[in-house]
């Protein structure tokens, strides 16, 4: 008689459960119905986590109704040098575009929020990364275009791990770039918010993330250019916990202040009302 036998995968009964109507919490491990998480705008219930999000779901929250037009969505990524790391570069982005990811690493729109018209650029955490390449670059330098030409104010939301290495130094330009096109914004006086969101790491923060005139963190957010290791092991000491989070980075005057997405448009559209209003 045959006690045990282990069953493949084919023999298995299948699942009743329909996939990702659970979600895991990343904050306290907790399981989370995925339409409750929903509905709190995917900060965990429980604990307070906020998870991360689609910059098409970023929108969402912020514009009116979500009513919105996509800005330079013909604007992607090419392969200008050929790049091959473990498989070729212009693989990696026909894939993800097959995946429905068309807008880069960042989705501009235009649109209303609370009865305000404004801009704002959500980046992609799910395209590489939320990696900075030339076409992202490009589209937030026309986007600062447009709002310095009609006068509307710019909102970004940043969630990324920095310059995109395939594009080499041409993904490094774009921080030269974006800089120089928000120092024109800046002198006109067309008010620009940035949230950070977490990740924000390398070139994004060492860039546009940092120069708003208001710099604003998600709760927990990590924020910072070079990792903790690289840190210590170039100034030989040992850095406090939770340095590169937001409630930290608030403490030590480098954000302006620390808000809960459920908080976040209503805050956005205070200080959109004090930033245009005359001076």
């Amino acid at each position: 008689m045959v006690w045990f036998r282990r069953t493949t995968r084919e023999e298995r009964p299948a699942s009743r459960v329909p996939e990702g109507l659970w979600v895991k919490c990343e904050g306290c491990r907790e399981i989370l119905y995925r339409k409750e998480l929903e509905r709190s705008l995917f900060v965990c219930p429980r604990c307070g986590y906020h998870h991360r999000i689609s910059a098409r779901t970023r929108l969402a929250q912020l514009f009116d109704n979500n009513e919105w037009k996509e800005l330079f969505g013909n604007v992607f990524s090419t392969d200008p040098l050929e790049f091959v790391d473990s498989k070729p570069y212009a693989e990696r982005l026909k894939a993800l575009r097959e995946k429905g990811l068309k807008h880069d690493a960042m989705l501009v729109g235009v649109g209303k929020l609370a009865g305000r018209r404004v801009v704002i650029g959500a980046m992609e955490y799910a395209f590489m990364g939320g990696s900075m390449g030339s076409a992202m670059g490009e589209k937030l330098t026309r986007a600062i275009e447009r709002c310095l030409k009609t006068r509307t104010p710019l909102i970004t939301v940043s969630c990324s791990g920095g310059a995109r290495m395939q594009e080499g130094v041409l993904s490094l330009m774009q921080l030269a770039k974006i800089s120089a096109a928000l120092a024109k914004l800046h002198e006109a006086r067309v008010p620009f918010i940035s949230v950070l969101t977490d990740p924000t790491t390398g070139g994004v923060t060492a860039s546009f993330a940092m120069l708003g005139d208001l710099n604003i963190g998600e709760p927990g957010a990590l924020i910072g250019f070079a990792g903790p290791r690289v840190i210590e092991q170039t100034i030989r000491q040992k850095l406090p916990e939770g340095f590169q989070r937001a409630e930290f980075l608030l403490e030590h005057g480098m954000l302006d202040m620390v808000v809960p997405r459920g908080e976040l448009k209503e805050t956005l559209a205070r200080c959109l009302a004090h930033l245009s209003s005359p001076s």
